[in-house]
């Protein structure tokens, strides 16, 4: 059961995206924290949508006072589904992510854009395991530069391509259930030269939601390219719902 301290501060929940890991957020972290903002940059699974979704709702639970889920890229499927019902959840930030409405599937969703080239550089993987046969993706990474950041100079894109974390396909075929964004207050960064989510879509998501829109140049990574920016957006929030 989601807490409500009346007593606690607002805790922004940084939930990143497939392929990734916390430490994306890390500029944006360095910036809240120096406001005196309380963080908490979620560990996503990336095993499933359904699961990652439990996963993340069930750290919700444990923070007391009100929460502000900030997601990028496939993690914003996953605060849709895993802030729907939790009463201590006070908003939305969308970064460069999706919104999915429910029973969407993102990789059927993900094949709409114009804009996204993230399918030519998916790399497909399957392992073994406890006696079943599973699937997952990792980015190839010669294009990681391209479809995710070619905004970052070519070490630090290279970088990205070479820590990446792999995931799995659920994470792209479990459909999406009832949207938190349909009840919450919600804000988006959408990135004008968004090569894998897709500017196109992502606006598109936005729009949908309800979102406040803010339209920032740059690439897939605009909370590492851009951190002030996305920075700016979530104090927008906070100053609204906190």
């Amino acid at each position: 059961m989601s807490q409500t301290g009346t007593n606690s501060p607002l805790t922004v929940v940084l939930v990143h995206g497939a392929f990734a890991d916390s430490s994306s957020w890390a500029g944006v972290i360095e910036r809240l924290q120096a406001k005196g903002t309380k963080v908490i940059a979620a560990a996503n699974p990336l095993r499933g949508l359904k699961s990652d979704s439990a996963y993340l709702g069930a750290l919700i639970d444990e923070i007391p006072g009100p929460v502000l889920a900030v997601a990028h890229s496939y993690g914003g499927a996953v605060i849709s589904n895993a802030a729907t019902g939790k009463s201590n959840v006070v908003g939305l930030v969308f970064v460069a992510a999706f919104a999915p409405d429910e029973g969407e599937v993102l990789l059927e969703v993900t094949g709409t854009s114009k804009d996204s080239v993230l399918g030519t550089a998916l790399v497909p993987h399957q392992y073994a395991i406890d006696g079943g046969t599973w699937a997952e993706f990792t980015i190839d990474p010669a294009k990681a530069r391209d479809a995710f950041a070619s905004d970052l100079p070519d070490a630090q894109a290279n970088v990205i391509g070479a820590v990446q974390r792999p995931t799995s396909a659920l994470a792209f075929t479990d459909p999406s259930g009832p949207p938190a964004w349909k009840s919450l207050p919600s804000w988006a960064v959408v990135a004008t030269s968004d090569r894998a989510a897709g500017t196109d879509l992502v606006r598109a998501h936005a729009e949908r939601a309800g979102a406040d829109i803010t339209e920032v140049a740059g690439s897939h990574v605009i909370m590492i390219s851009q951190p002030q920016a996305v920075v700016d957006v979530i104090e927008s929030a906070i100053a609204k719902v906190g």
